[in-house]
């Protein structure tokens, strides 16, 4: 899972990322890299008008709500942005099921796309379209913190959701140190490799400030069912959870409502919302798809994409991503700020302290 609204951060970094980089709709509504990037990719002649039909066409495929104002909104709200300033079109289908990724890929390649876009790495299983001849006159771009495989038309952003998980739980232990709290929850939807793994970094980052801190994980079975999360909350918070970490999905704002009406500190799935108040975030955990999305975007503008690469997106070297406390104190920004410094200069083994302290 990716990492990661381009609500803000997004317009104002594409410049810098794309630099980085190499050197509200219903779900089914259409409208109208630097260090860590693997060398030896090639531009595809005609970027941005891939298939030379005189228009630019970004065909953009979600496996969340894209309206759920935060991961899976961002990265279609950065394509829809820049595509705007160029003049472009974009289409977009969000919540598809990974068992459809493959025919959805096609349907849009059919539709003359220049870009096919996936929103994040579950819908890996459509990657295989690129290589068929109903895909031959497009390029890819899909956003990965797991193994995805790398054909010659794909570009690959990725991170490693250690590193911000273990900031965000990090951030979180500094906030719990304050309260004198030592219970925390994370309430999710499947019970994936992706979302487990995340929780057992949280886990980790916290114990680094609150050595005993317990968290309490519920795994809903559904990202956008936001009547199951807030059931989750409620019970999280009868059990005197302090903490309530919603991850990712349309029922990010019901369940952060409901712990933040109930006190209990609030943390955001993939972008900065530092500023909003309804609901109220006390930590921003920043991985956030638009960005990333535009700065490849910028690229491909330029006719500089380069596919068949990966860029890795590092904690502490890279704009994103990163983790804020919204309100802190001097010390608690000392303190994050060297955190995440120590993280890019590699002087905090992330995967390391996951293990030791995650169980």
């Amino acid at each position: 899972m990716t990492l990661r609204t381009a609500k803000g951060p997004a317009a104002v970094l594409a410049g810098a990322l794309a630099f980085a980089l190499f050197g509200c709709a219903s779900n089914d509504a259409s409208a109208p890299s630097a260090a860590g990037t693997a060398s030896g990719g090639t531009t595809q002649a005609g970027q941005p008008d891939v298939n030379g039909d005189g228009k630019v066409v970004i065909g953009v495929l979600s496996p969340g709500d894209i309206n759920d104002k935060g991961y899976y909104e961002s990265f279609v709200v950065g394509a829809e942005k820049f595509a705007t300033s160029k003049g472009w079109q974009v289409i977009k289908r969000g919540s598809v099921p990974a068992t459809e990724a493959l025919a959805a890929a096609r349907a849009l390649c059919q539709q003359g796309v220049d870009m096919v876009a996936l929103g994040a790495s579950e819908l890996k299983d459509a990657i295989p379209a690129s290589e068929e001849p109903v895909c031959a006159k497009t390029a890819w771009y899909v956003p990965s913190s797991e193994n995805v495989p790398q054909t010659p038309r794909t570009v690959i952003s990725s991170d490693d959701p250690n590193q911000s998980m273990l900031a965000a739980g990090y951030a979180t232990g500094l906030l719990m140190q304050q309260k004198n709290a030592t219970k925390a929850g994370f309430v999710t939807g499947m019970e994936a490799d992706f979302s487990v793994n995340a929780a057992k970094a949280f886990k980790a980052g916290i114990r680094m400030v609150v050595p005993k801190a317990e968290l309490v994980t519920t795994y809903t079975g559904d990202f956008n069912d936001s009547a199951k999360a807030r059931e989750a909350v409620q019970a999280q918070l009868s059990q005197g959870v302090k903490v309530i970490y919603p991850y990712l999905g349309g029922a990010t704002d019901a369940a952060a409502k409901l712990a933040a009406d109930g006190g209990a500190i609030t943390l955001t799935p993939g972008t900065d919302r530092c500023d909003s108040t309804d609901p109220r975030f006390d930590i921003s955990v920043i991985f956030d798809p638009g960005a990333y999305f535009a700065a490849a975007l910028e690229l491909f503008a330029k006719g500089e994409m380069q596919l068949g690469t990966t860029k890795v997106w590092h904690l502490g070297k890279d704009a994103y991503p990163t983790v804020k406390i919204c309100s802190p104190t001097a010390e608690q920004t000392q303190k994050m700020d060297a955190f995440i410094a120590d993280v890019g200069a590699d002087k905090i083994d992330t995967k390391a302290e996951v293990a030791k302290l995650g169980s």
